[in-house]
C-alpha cells in the first residue's frame, strides 16, 4: 500500500507540473493523449488503493450538488478599492500619497522610501479568497461583505489554474479573480443551446452555482494578485507578494508595471486601455497601489478602502435608444424616484432595458420626454444612466410629475429636489424595503428573511412592521408557498438567534437617516448602550467619528419620534437585547497589554484574538518594542525570532491560560 501511495504522490507532482505549464504558463509540455495516460494511471491507482489524496487532481472533477452555500469568515478583511473617476481624481490621490510620505518623513526617525507604484489590470470577474494550510487548499470563498463570504471550495477546485497544493507550509489567504476567458465563452455558446450573455456574469454564475459540474463546464481561469493573511511578516513590497505567488504556482498577470511619476502611471493606463481588446479576459480598468508595505501600513485604511490603492475605471460605454416610459418607485426612506423604461439595447453583451433618472429636476434639466432618443451610459454592473437627449423625428410627450403615490395613493410632498410619500405606516414598498434592510446581513442577519418572503407574509398574514417579525409563529410561515417544515423551522431559528445582535448591527438595522455601517459602529463604540444613544444630544454627536451637523440632527429627531420609540420598546418587550462586546463588567487582566500570535495554535486564531480582546488586550500583527507578549504555537515564524531579539516575553498557550486564569470561561 505504501508503494502505491508513493507512486500516487509522484504522479500528482508530475500532473501538477503539467497543469501549471498548460493552464498558468500557457506552455504545454505533453500532448493531450500523453497527459490522459498519466491521469488515467492515477485514477486506476486510486481505485485499487481505495485512497484519494485531498490534493489529487482527480478531486477537480466536481463534487456533489450542494444544498446551500455555507458562510465563511475570512482570516483577514477583504477591502474594496476606492475609485478614481478620471485623471484629475487620480492626480488628487497621487498627490495625497506624496504629501503623506513627505510629512511622515519630517516627523519620524524611521523614513519611508520615495513613493513607488504598481499599475496592474483590474479584472472584471468574481473575487475569490483561498485558504491554504499545511500546503493544501482547505477553503475557498467569495468576498461577500469583506468580513463574511460564502464557501465555494468545490466550485473553485474545478479551476485548473488554482493550485491544490503549494510549497508554503503555513496558514495563508490568497486573493484573486475568477474569470471566464472570452475564447471559452465563445466556445461554450457554440456548443450549447442556452447562451451566456457575457463573461463576467458567466464566471460569477458558475462560481455561485450549487452544482460544481456546472462550474467545471465553463472552463474558468483565475489570476491572483494579493496575500491577504499570512502568519509571518515576510513581504517588504508588492513585488515580494507577486514573486511569492509565482513561486507557489499561482497565475499572475504579466501586465504588472512599477512606476514613480504620475505621467508614467497615465501612460501605462493608456497602454493597457489600447490593448484591452486583445486580452482573453474582461477588465474594466486598472489598479494603482503603493509598492512599499511599510508605507501601506502607515497610510492605513478608511472604513471601506485602503488609502494606499485606487481603481481607475475606463470610460463607460455609451449608446442611444428610445425612452418608452417612466415609472416611479418608492424606497425605504419614502423617497419617490423615477426609473426610465427603455427600448432594449445591447451594451457589452448585456441587454439594457432600464436606466437611472435621479429626480424630476434631472428630467427637466436633461429635457427628457417619453419617446425621446436618449444617450445612455453603462459602467460595469451599475444601472445605466441617461446622459441626455439626441435629435430625432420621434413623437414625444412630457413626463408628468406625480402628485399621488403610485402604490398607496397618498398625496406626495416635495423637499428640495426630492419627492416623498408621507405614508410610512402602510405604503407597501416602504414597508418591504424597511423590513428587508432590518433583516439584512450587516443588520440583524436573519437568514432566509428575503424580500420575496416579506412580500408573501404581507399578503398572507398582514405583516406590517418590524416588531411583527418577532411575533411570527410556525403556522404563519408554513402556509407561505415554497415553505415546508425544515425551511419554516430554519427561519424561526434565524429570527430567534437574531435577538441578541451586536449594538452596532442593531443601530444600523433601525435605518436612521444617514447612518451607515461605519457610523453605527462609531456610535456603538462611543455610547456602548442603546439608552445612552437614544438620549444623546446634537452637541455630543458631532464629536463622534465623521458625524456632521445634519446627521446629528437626523439621529436626535429619529429618537424623538413617538412611533419609532414605541416600535423599539415593543422589540425589547419581545426579547430583543442588543449587546456591546465590552458590556461585561468582568475583570480585564490584560488591559493595555499588546499581544502578537504566531505559529499553529490549538485554539482557532480568530477565537483566541477575540478572547484576548475581551480581556482588555490589544492584538497586533507584527512584533515591535511596544509588544508585551508573543504567544507561540507550533512552527513559529520570524515573529518568534524578532521577539527573542527584542527580549519580549514569550508564552505558550498553557502559559497564557495560567496568566489569565483559563481561556474557557
Amino acid at each position: 500500500m505504501k508503494d502505491k501511495i508513493k507512486e500516487m504522490e509522484n504522479l500528482i507532482k508530475e500532473i501538477d507540473k503539467l497543469n501549471y505549464h498548460y493552464y498558468t504558463l500557457d506552455d504545454p509540455l505533453l500532448s493531450d493523449a500523453e497527459y490522459d495516460k498519466l491521469y488515467d494511471k492515477l485514477v486506476n491507482l486510486e481505485k485499487e488503493s481505495g485512497t484519494v489524496l485531498p490534493y489529487s487532481p482527480t478531486t477537480r472533477v466536481g463534487g456533489a450538488v450542494l444544498s446551500k452555500f455555507e458562510k465563511h469568515t475570512h482570516l483577514a478583511r477583504l477591502y474594496s478599492m476606492d475609485k478614481a473617476q478620471g485623471d484629475e481624481a487620480l492626480l488628487g490621490w497621487f498627490n495625497r500619497i506624496e504629501k503623506f510620505v513627505s510629512d511622515y518623513n519630517q516627523n519620524n526617525v524611521n523614513k519611508l522610501p520615495e513613493p513607488e507604484f504598481i499599475v496592474e489590470l483590474k479584472f472584471d470577474g468574481l473575487t475569490i479568497n483561498l485558504t491554504y494550510e499545511n500546503q493544501n487548499l482547505v477553503m475557498a470563498s467569495t468576498r461577500g461583505n469583506g468580513i463574511i463570504g460564502e464557501e465555494i471550495l468545490e466550485q473553485v477546485k474545478t479551476i485548473y489554474s488554482v493550485p491544490l497544493r503549494i510549497s508554503y507550509p503555513g496558514k495563508i489567504e490568497v486573493q484573486g479573480e475568477g474569470l471566464m476567458p472570452l475564447s471559452e465563452l465563445e466556445k461554450y455558446n457554440q456548443e450549447n443551446d442556452e447562451k451566456l450573455k457575457n463573461a463576467r456574469n458567466a464566471a460569477a454564475g458558475a462560481l455561485r452555482n450549487l452544482d460544481p459540474k456546472v462550474t467545471k463546464k465553463r472552463n474558468l481561469t483565475a489570476f491572483f494578485y494579493n496575500v491577504g493573511y499570512i502568519e509571518e511578516d515576510m513581504f517588504k513590497s508588492d513585488d515580494d507578494i507577486k514573486n511569492f505567488l509565482r513561486e507557489n504556482n499561482f497565475k499572475v498577470s504579466k501586465y504588472n508595471f512599477k512606476v514613480k511619476k504620475f505621467s508614467d502611471i497615465t501612460q501605462k493606463i493608456k497602454e493597457i486601455g489600447e490593448n484591452r481588446n486583445k486580452l482573453d479576459v474582461l477588465i474594466d480598468g486598472v489598479t494603482i497601489k503603493v509598492n512599499d508595505i511599510e508605507t501601506r501600513k502607515a497610510l492605513g485604511y478608511t472604513n471601506k478602502f485602503p488609502r494606499w490603492a485606487v481603481a481607475y475605471k475606463f470610460e463607460a460605454e455609451e449608446i442611444s435608444t428610445t425612452l418608452l416610459d417612466v415609472v416611479w418607485n418608492v424606497g425605504r426612506t419614502a423617497k419617490v424616484t423615477p426609473s426610465a423604461i427603455l427600448e432594449p439595447v445591447d451594451i457589452g453583451g448585456v441587454t439594457v432595458q432600464r436606466a437611472t433618472l435621479n429626480n424630476y429636476d434631472d428630467i427637466l434639466r436633461k429635457k427628457v420626454k417619453i419617446g425621446s432618443r436618449v444617450l445612455i451610459r453603462r459602467s460595469n454592473d451599475v444601472i445605466p444612466e441617461i446622459l441626455g437627449t439626441l435629435p430625432s423625428d420621434n413623437e414625444t410627450r412630457e413626463i408628468e410629475k406625480p402628485k399621488t403615490c403610485p402604490y398607496c395613493g397618498s398625496h406626495l410632498y416635495q423637499d428640495g429636489v426630492h419627492i416623498f410619500c408621507p405614508n410610512t405606516l402602510s405604503c407597501v414598498p416602504q414597508l418591504v424595503s424597511r423590513l428587508t434592510h432590518f433583516a439584512s446581513r450587516d443588520a440583524m442577519d436573519i437568514e432566509g428573511f428575503s424580500e420575496k418572503t416579506i412580500e408573501k407574509l404581507m399578503a398572507t398574514i398582514g405583516l406590517k412592521e418590524i416588531p411583527d417579525i418577532y411575533k411570527l409563529k410556525y403556522e404563519d410561515i408554513i402556509k407561505i408557498e415554497g415553505f415546508k417544515e425544515k425551511r419554516t423551522n430554519n427561519l424561526l431559528n434565524a429570527i430567534e438567534n437574531s435577538k441578541k445582535p451586536h449594538l452596532s448591527n442593531f443601530i444600523y438595522a433601525l435605518g436612521i437617516p444617514n447612518v451607515g455601517i461605519k457610523t453605527a459602529r462609531d456610535l456603538a463604540d462611543y455610547f456602548k448602550s442603546f439608552d445612552k444613544l437614544k438620549n444623546s444630544q446634537e452637541e455630543e454627536l458631532v464629536s463622534i467619528g465623521d458625524i456632521g451637523n445634519i446627521t446629528a440632527k437626523e439621529i436626535v429627531e429619529f429618537f424623538h419620534d413617538d412611533r419609532i420609540i414605541g416600535a423599539v420598546d415593543e422589540l425589547f418587550d419581545l426579547g430583543l437585547k442588543p449587546v456591546y462586546e465590552d458590556d461585561n463588567k468582568g475583570p480585564k487582566p490584560l488591559d493595555k497589554n499588546t499581544f502578537v500570535l504566531t505559529g499553529t495554535l490549538e485554539i482557532p486564531r480568530k477565537e483566541l484574538e477575540e478572547k484576548l480582546i475581551s480581556l482588555g488586550a490589544k492584538v497586533t500583527g507584527s512584533v515591535s518594542k511596544n509588544t508585551d507578549y508573543v504567544v507561540v504555537g507550533e512552527n513559529p515564524g520570524s515573529k518568534y525570532e524578532k521577539a527573542r531579539s527584542l527580549d519580549i516575553k514569550i508564552l505558550s498557550l498553557k502559559e497564557l491560560e495560567d496568566l489569565v486564569g483559563g481561556l474557557n470561561e
